[in-house]
């Protein structure tokens, strides 16, 4: 039996349904989305990085998201005649990925979001009102 406590990876479907509706709120990058996700689901909910990014490659290549790269400059101060010189060398920076829903990608999660509400309504039709008298004792 799973414990409520443990820490869970959503299964793909759900994965993809969850980063759509991160990227719905604004542009993202990978680790951003990650630890939102962690964040939002009080940490039940972890993007692992084999399972976030190829998924991000595959809604991408669906034409769901599309990706700009950033460039961050390390910044390097050196000291010389007395002053601080701050030098930015691009060829030195880190590259961030930001994602991006498409208008395909609204449209799509409006699709999912729709049946995800539909068939929890479906499967709260055969769940007890209140606990059964067996489970409740324990």
């Amino acid at each position: 039996m799973s414990n409520a406590n443990s820490n869970q990876s959503p299964l793909p479907a759900d994965s993809e349904v969850l980063i759509l509706s991160l990227l719905a709120d604004g542009p993202m990058y990978g680790y951003a989305i990650s630890k939102r996700a962690a964040a939002a689901s009080e940490n039940q909910f972890r993007l692992s990085p084999g399972v976030l990014y190829p998924l991000l490659a595959s809604l991408e290549k669906r034409g769901l998201i599309t990706s700009l790269w950033e460039v961050i400059r390390a910044e390097r101060t050196e000291q010389g005649a007395g002053r601080a010189i701050e030098e930015a060398e691009p060829a030195r920076g880190r590259r961030r990925k930001w994602y991006r829903l498409t208008p395909r990608g609204e449209s799509h999660l409006e699709t999912r979001i729709a049946a995800h509400r539909a068939h929890i309504a479906l499967i709260e039709r055969f769940l007890p009102a209140r606990p059964r008298a067996e489970e409740a004792g324990r």
